[in-house]
């Protein structure tokens, strides 16, 4: 951590949410996938890293989402990306994906997804935010930013 004080609580967040995403991909290319889960997996095909097939960006220039269910070969999960060999047309295809580049990831077997925010940096530098200013934190706010009280959540 730098010098700044203060955190970016939503990127670390992020962090997280794609540390718990490489964990279970991680378990599923040990052990296969238990029981009924799948997965769709969004991502964004023009990310830096992003290794497709040239006809596979062609058809799917933005955004593309797999599939792990029934057929899938050679999951290999790294710490900043996973590779995973699918079917197109009786075609096997290696596709590699930074998890950078992962929209959302879904487990509907369990009602279970994340959602991520499209420009997250990977630099941990990043993660940290300026003094919010006051003792009190109550510095300046950007315009819109709201202040939510957990007061309507508590129970009575």
């Amino acid at each position: 951590m730098t010098e700044r004080d203060g955190f970016n609580y939503g990127q670390l967040m992020q962090r997280a949410m794609r540390s718990l995403m490489s964990d279970v991909l991680g378990r599923v290319a040990d052990n296969g996938l238990p029981g009924e889960h799948h997965f769709y997996i969004c991502f964004d095909t023009s990310h830096p890293g992003v290794d497709i097939p040239d006809w596979l960006h062609e058809k799917y220039p933005e955004e593309m989402t797999i599939v792990l269910q029934d057929w899938f070969d050679d999951l290999a999960v790294a710490n900043d990306r996973f590779s995973v060999t699918l079917n197109f047309n009786d075609l096997p295809q290696t596709l590699v994906i930074p998890f950078g580049a992962v929209r959302t990831f879904v487990d509907p077997s369990v009602k279970f997804g994340l959602k991520f925010d499209e420009h997250v940096p990977d630099d941990p530098d990043d993660l940290v935010l300026e003094d919010p200013g006051g003792e009190d934190g109550t510095g300046d706010r950007e315009e819109g930013a709201e202040v939510v009280s957990l007061d309507q959540f508590r129970k009575t």
